[in-house]
This record gives structure tokens, C-alpha cells and sequence, in this order.
């Protein structure tokens, strides 16, 4: 397996593969709550026969090239990871994601890892947009998509239902001209 240094504190990104629910489940474990409070992902991921259905589906979406999970290991753990939740690559359009357990938050790691697969997407697979959803009420994931160099496209007004609640959803997006500019 491969492993992308994100920098000089030792951490990397890697796949996220089915052979890996148990690690999985334990970080959902550590994070439940904080991650759950603004995404379903502890909700699908509650036991070792869902962690492993859940990176199934990823591996599955890997194959037919329409969507990516990778971890973000920390001090030898799993801490978070990023993904592309839907890849349409003939429409040129990626949706990017993210989560992380509360022992990582604050050092940049899901900005570091999600400008490694978004400049994957862009350069390597043609993508023309980028986008990222979040919450309004996700201050955390806001902040990334700006850190990325993202546009705030708007808000989907009570788009959201989650946990008996509408919330408002963000849209962020980054086009490939814009990311190769910003590299540049």
C-alpha cells in the first residue's frame, strides 16, 4: 500500500480499504460524537460488519472510478480522512468531503490531505470542478474550503435533514483554472 507525506509531523494520507474496518470502527469509536455532529458517518459505521459494508462501498465506487476514500493516519492512528463522495468524471464534476476525530483537529490536516486529492482529481483525472458541501453551522469545514481557495457558491436553505434538524447547507467549489492558478 501507499502512503503521501503530509508533512514534516509525520502524518500521511493512504486508501481506506475494507481490510481496515476494524481500525476504522475504532477511530469512529474515539470520534463519534464530534464527528457526528454535522455528518451521518457514525451512523453508518456503528459496528465491524458496517465499518467494513461502509469501505466496501468505497472500494466499490473505486472501481467503477466514481468516488475515493483515504485515511489520514496521525502518530500511527487512523484520525480522519478525506474523500470524493461522488466522481463524475465524463460531467468533469467531483463533490470532496471530510471528517476527523477531535485528538487531530487543529493541526491542518484535512486541508493538507484534501489538497492532495483534489489536485489528483484535477490534474490526473481531468476534473473540472470541485465542489464541497458543509453545514453553515461547520465552521471547521468552512474554514478548509476557504484554506483551499474555494468560492462560496451559496446556501441551500433547510437542504439538510440530520438528526430531526434542517440545517442549512454550503456549497464551496474550486474550478481546475482557479486550483492551477492558486498552485502556481
Amino acid at each position: 500500500m501507499f502512503a503521501i507525506s503530509l508533512g514534516d509531523d509525520g502524518a500521511e494520507l493512504r486508501p481506506l480499504e475494507p481490510w481496515q474496518a476494524p481500525e476504522l470502527l475504532a477511530h469512529m469509536d474515539r470520534g463519534r460524537e464530534f464527528v457526528g455532529r454535522y455528518i451521518a458517518l457514525p451512523d453508518f459505521v456503528a459496528d465491524l460488519d458496517s465499518a467494513r459494508a461502509y469501505l466496501r462501498t468505497y472500494a466499490d465506487k473505486a472501481a467503477n472510478d466514481t468516488g475515493r476514500l483515504y485515511g489520514i493516519w496521525a502518530d500511527g492512528r487512523l484520525v480522519g480522512g478525506v474523500l470524493f463522495r461522488t466522481m463524475d468524471l465524463a460531467g468533469g464534476t467531483a463533490e470532496a468531503g471530510c471528517w476527523l476525530e477531535p485528538s487531530a483537529a487543529g493541526r491542518g490536516l484535512v486541508t493538507r490531505a484534501a489538497r492532495v486529492i483534489i489536485d489528483w482529481a484535477v490534474e490526473e483525472r481531468g476534473i473540472h470542478r470541485v465542489e464541497w458541501l458543509a453545514a453553515s453551522e461547520n465552521e471547521a469545514s468552512i474554514a478548509v474550503a476557504r484554506r483551499l481557495g474555494m468560492t462560496r457558491d451559496g446556501v441551500l436553505r433547510e437542504s439538510y435533514l440530520y438528526r430531526g434538524k434542517r440545517h442549512d447547507m454550503e456549497v464551496w467549489s474550486v474550478l481546475a483554472p482557479e486550483w492551477r492558478a492558486r498552485k502556481a
